[in-house]
């Protein structure tokens, strides 16, 4: 593969398919994109019959692992392209983190429409909003640990922070009930 195609499937992946390029809110894009590849994923998985275990561990868990390599690989390789050292257009961070927000879901979110609009939804908005809050240790990490490392790790919290919030949300609350999922 040549240099310029291998910068080139780079720049793809670390975009996210290109979301990394809109002209604002590139974070916010990435994990949109993150979310519809997610659920085409989660459908696919229902049509091949796949347990959402099997899905869980067997897409989603790789997903990230992939995702959080190649951002920690490929990010001083950002750095100089996008010439910042958190790269906008650099948004396979917020890919890993969204999955996270959205690993071990409630296994009835996909039986029906709203359910899964909901839970989708409420993972989307709840990753955005730790991403954008920091909450410690996410707020430093990315000033205190270098290249791919800071700029990968810091959504990896988020994602972690909004799964832990979305786990309890879509299983244990009122909401949960009145829509079906606990």
């Amino acid at each position: 593969m040549s240099r310029s195609a291998a910068d080139g499937l780079r720049a793809m992946v670390l975009t996210v398919l290109g979301s990394g390029y809109a002209p604002f809110a590139s974070g916010s894009w990435g994990s949109l994109a993150s979310v519809v590849l997610f659920f085409i994923a989660w459908r696919l998985s229902g049509v091949l019959g796949w347990p959402p275990l099997v899905f869980d561990l067997g897409v989603v868990l790789p997903g990230i692992v992939v995702a959080t390599v190649l951002g920690v690989r490929w990010g001083d390789w950002a750095i100089r392209r996008w010439k910042s050292d958190d790269p906008k257009p650099f948004v396979l961070d917020e890919f890993a983190g969204q999955w996270i927000a959205l690993l071990f879901l409630p296994p009835i979110a996909a039986a029906s429409p709203a359910g899964a609009a909901w839970v989708l939804g409420g993972q989307f908005f709840l990753f955005r909003v730790f991403d954008v809050l920091k909450p410690p240790p996410a707020g430093t990490i990315d000033q205190h640990w270098p290249g791919g490392w800071g700029i990968t790790f810091d959504d990896l919290f988020a994602g972690l922070y909004a799964a832990l919030v979305g786990q309890a949300l879509w299983r244990l609350t009122p909401l949960a009930i009145s829509l079906g999922l606990a």
